[in-house]
């Protein structure tokens, strides 16, 4: 281990902190510890027992019931889940051959066990004179994205399936941003390939992120992110695949970039195995839009459940391009000539919506630590054993939008402050 992930292992213990993925978190100055770092707000034990009704929180039936007002079983999967985001975060700059990962990023009593790390290769190319101006470490053409990780043994009776977890961190380099902009849609194809009707619209994907997701690396025999995760759901689907085994459950969870590949990692696995042969579900944070209509539609039939977690005042999750809807027109741009443009998405999936106060600041709304300390906060509420009848709570106040409701709750001033 270098002195520089070593550093960051000591911060990462003493403070449980995610970054936000932007390039300034690079390995080196993400070693940097400042007097204005903001720790994580310790949360609630994620040690539900979840037993038979298991396939009920991973979406079965579209979290019906679930999401208003948030049930704390639910809550403290999502938070489970966010656990292992943050990993993915903590992981990339600890030495990738290092077994206990996990243990070092903050998670020493997760139950699981990672089987294999990932890599992402960006498909855009910079100029000569711009790759000399960048520091090598953000222009690097592949980098550490996330892992796959399998429940232990000990695990099951709790979880009641042998669970397996994709971790995908977000944006952190600097062709990571420039593939993010890439934002116009091209066409996402399965495998195997099944021709989409003639009446329907083609599935379509953000361009950027399906370069991300397919991209290989030949110079250093590293084959794309999409076949890195193919090859080992197939090896741990055929391992612990039985008659008499527990059944298998495959939870993809990313935040921002990784909640959109989480999308695209979830719609190709099930391709692969064959829709039901194992229940897939994405639990994003703070994920952008990543598909047309076409492609909304082929996650519905294939039964994807995908939960997405937002924040009403992250403005990551209202782009790229526009969406339209059933409603009129208001006249200013006709929807026929709105969807010539190639900018047309769809959100996809079921919203659990979170919103925080208004903020100038961009990147503490997006930030995956105010992500979970909204959902940790959604669920203290919505808990049996709150107490209704305690005085007001001094502090401001936030609103938690639900499932088309919103409702509104005070905030003690103890919850961290941005600037």
């Amino acid at each position: 281990m270098n002195p520089c992930s070593s550093s960051l292992l000591k911060s990462c213990l003493s403070t449980r902190q995610s970054f936000f993925p932007t390039p300034r978190h690079n390995s080196c100055i993400s070693c940097r510890r400042t007097k204005s770092a903001i720790p994580v707000a310790v949360h609630r034990s994620a040690a539900a027992w979840l037993g038979k009704r298991w396939a009920e929180y991973q979406g079965a039936s579209n979290w019906d019931g679930l999401l208003e007002p948030l049930n704390p079983t639910l809550c403290s999967e999502i938070l489970r889940y966010g656990d292992f985001v943050q990993a993915a975060y903590c992981c990339r700059d600890l030495d990738p051959c290092f077994p206990s990962r996990l243990h070092l990023s903050g998670l020493p009593c997760s139950g699981y066990r990672i089987t294999r790390s990932l890599q992402a290769t960006s498909g855009t190319r910079l100029p000569c004179w711009a790759a000399a101006a960048v520091p090598s470490s953000l222009s690097r053409q592949s980098s550490w994205i996330g892992f796959v990780a399998v429940c232990e043994d000990s695990e099951i009776a709790r979880l009641g399936r042998r669970d397996v977890v994709i971790s995908l961190r977000g944006t952190v380099t600097f062709l990571e941003w420039l593939d993010n902009l890439r934002a116009t849609l091209t066409s996402a194809q399965a495998a195997p390939f099944r021709p989409t009707p003639v009446h329907r619209s083609k599935p379509m994907v953000e361009c950027g992120f399906w370069s991300l997701f397919t991209s290989p690396a030949p110079a250093v025999s590293l084959p794309s992110l999409r076949d890195q995760i193919r090859d080992e759901v197939r090896r741990l689907v055929h391992h612990y695949a039985g008659n008499r085994g527990p059944d298998i459950s495959i939870t993809i969870t990313g935040h921002s970039l990784g909640a959109a590949l989480a999308v695209l990692a979830a719609d190709d696995i099930t391709a692969i195995l064959g829709c039901g042969a194992v229940r897939v579900t994405v639990v994003s944070f703070g994920g952008p839009r990543v598909g047309n209509a076409g492609f909304r539609r082929r996650i519905e039939e294939q039964g994807i459940k995908v939960l997405r977690i937002v924040n009403t005042s992250d403005i990551i999750t209202k782009v790229p391009g526009f969406v339209i809807g059933d409603q009129e027109e208001d006249g200013l741009c006709p929807n026929w000539l709105l969807s010539k443009t190639g900018w047309v998405y769809a959100d996809i999936g079921h919203e659990l919506r979170v919103r925080s106060r208004r903020t100038a600041n961009v990147a503490a709304c997006h930030d995956l630590r105010h992500y979970l300390q909204l959902v940790n906060q959604l669920g203290d509420e919505s808990s049996p054993e709150s107490d209704e009848e305690q005085g007001p709570v001094s502090g401001w106040r936030w609103q938690a939008v639900m499932a088309g409701a919103t409702f509104v709750y005070n905030v003690s001033n103890s919850f961290p402050q941005y600037d």
